[in-house]
This record gives structure tokens, sequence and C-alpha cells, in this order.
């Protein structure tokens, strides 16, 4: 991996919007995961290490990386023994590098190795997250393309996987289908060709509900839809799915046309490879679901 550069201006905003992780939502997918490695107790331990000694060991990164997860240490480490303290060396959000300390455990070492295996399986898989988030907001460095995530998430774990996004620099789409109405391409298909004054009172009904956060339209065909859906208002993005760049810088020229909203989000087939090109077309918003589906989890590794 490159050598990791300061934070750019996307990651600084981002950071400032990180938030505290809401462990009461996670404390259940805990319980799951000690109950299923701990179920049963740990004899290996029981026979090897003494009951009383007391030690303290570090979790070390063997690879650069971004942190994600320290917060919900402490919670795994207690569902092992009360007396088990932790404390975070590099906070969530910031970087780590090839055998940084990321925290200190402190306590009985029988219970210490017990949660070994469950604390590494959700650090490696959340750094793993705020890492790819780093490396595709950082190959967009120097535009004004934000980098949003989707609900590609493994279930049961939205709530730490969009956290560690935020690690990595990057935003949060809807967090489920309550908190947007997101007219696709496959609802836009069921109004016709001329679908305009029907999906204009959509929009409204979209807009009288409190719980929707924003308003998306996908268009298929910049010239044949892109215009027509510029001129009903309440729209807050425009979704411009599997497009090529000819398509984005036509589509943001047609926007900056009438002004700066509807905001216009890019999606679609987006690689490390391809994100800068994308976001180099002016496009707002690129939402990616590589980020979330495809993250590789990173080498962690808990030492004494």
């Amino acid at each position: 991996m490159k050598k990791i550069v300061p934070l750019g201006r996307h990651e600084r905003i981002a950071r400032k919007n990180l938030k505290t992780l809401d462990l009461a939502k996670i404390e259940p997918l805990i319980d799951i995961a000690v109950q299923e490695d701990f179920g049963k107790g740990d004899p290996t331990s029981e026979i090897t290490v003494d009951a009383h000694e007391i030690t303290k060991g570090f979790l070390v990164s063997r690879e650069e990386i971004v942190v994600s997860g320290m917060e919900m240490v402490p919670m795994i480490l207690k569902k092992y023994d009360p007396r088990l303290e932790f404390k975070a060396l590099v906070p969530d959000g910031h970087r780590a590098s090839v055998a940084d300390r990321l925290g200190v455990i402190k306590g009985p070492l029988r219970p210490m190795l017990s949660a070994e295996r469950v604390v590494l399986n959700f650090l490696q898989r959340l750094c793993g997250i705020s890492t790819m988030t780093w490396k595709f907001v950082s190959a967009t460095r120097g535009t004004r393309a934000k980098i949003y995530d989707t609900r590609k998430t493994i279930p049961g774990w939205r709530e730490l996987e969009k956290y560690a996004v935020r690690c990595g620099g990057g935003y949060n789409h809807r967090m489920s289908l309550g908190d947007a109405v997101m007219f696709k391409d496959n609802h836009i298909a069921e109004l016709g060709r001329n679908f305009e004054p029907r999906l204009k009172k959509m929009v409204q009904q979209a807009r009288a509900n409190k719980n929707v956060k924003f308003v998306v339209v996908e268009v298929d065909h910049v010239d044949d839809q892109l215009d027509r859906v510029l001129t009903i208002p309440g729209v807050d993005i425009i979704l411009l799915d599997n497009m090529g760049q000819w398509q984005l810088k036509h589509a943001k020229e047609l926007r900056d046309k009438i002004g700066k909203k509807p905001l216009l989000e890019a999606s679609g087939s987006i690689t490390l490879n391809n994100v800068l090109a994308v976001a180099s077309c002016g496009v707002d918003r690129i939402s990616v679901g590589a980020i979330t589906h495809s993250a590789i989890a990173v080498d962690i590794a808990l030492d004494r």
C-alpha cells in the first residue's frame, strides 16, 4: 500500500460528522458472536492458563489501515470478564501504519485469550471497510464528489458497516428503505412515456412524509429524461446509473443551466480504477457498493 497521505477536505468534513457508534443497537450482534464462539466455553485456555494470571496484550496492525471499531472493544471484553480493561491508542477514524499498537487490553489472561477471535473478527472487518472507503475518498481528492455507501451490507451489520464508512471519510446513503424515496428506473417505467405529471405528484407525496429525508429520481437517458426531471420541483438528487463519462458531463451541463440543484449522483460499476474519472465529470456524489460488500478484512493481531 502507498504511504498514507494527510486528510483531504472531504475527509475532514466527514470526520466532523463521524458521530458516536450506537452501542445499544449492536449489542445483540455482539451477543450472537460471543455465543457462537464461546457458548461451550474455552477448554484450551482453561487447561493452559492459570486462572489468576494477569497480563496485558496489544492490538497491533500488520498493515496500513484506517481504524474503526475501537469503541465496541470494551463491550465485547466485558462479555467474557468484567475485569478486562481496554484503552484505545489509535481512535476510530484515524490511520495506523504497520506494527502500530491500536489499543491495549489489561486483565486476566484466560478470558483475554477467549475473547481474542471475536474482537479481531469485528475489528478486521470494520477496519477493512474504513480502509477501502479511505482509498476511494483519497482517489477522488481535488474533486467535488463525495463518496457514499449503499444498502449492500451484511444483514445485521448495517449500523456497524455504515459507521466504518464514516470512519474512512465517506458518507452514508439511506440507512433503510424508509429514510428516503428513490424512484428508480423500474418505478419510472411504470409511469409510461409521458411520466412528468404523475412523477410530480409522487414527489409531492414523498415530500409530505415526515420520515423521508430526501427524494431521488433515477434517469436512464440524459437527453430523453434528464431535462424533464429537472423541471420537477422537490427532487433532491438525480441518480445517473451506469453512465459513461460523456453522459455524466452532459448531465452536469444540463443541470448547471438551471442552478446547482438537484445534486447529481453517479453509481454502478465504480472501481478504484475509474472513480477519479467519474468524479472529474463534475458529479456531486458517487455511491459505491464495493466499499461494504467487497471490502477485504485487514490484518490485525493480539500480541503480548
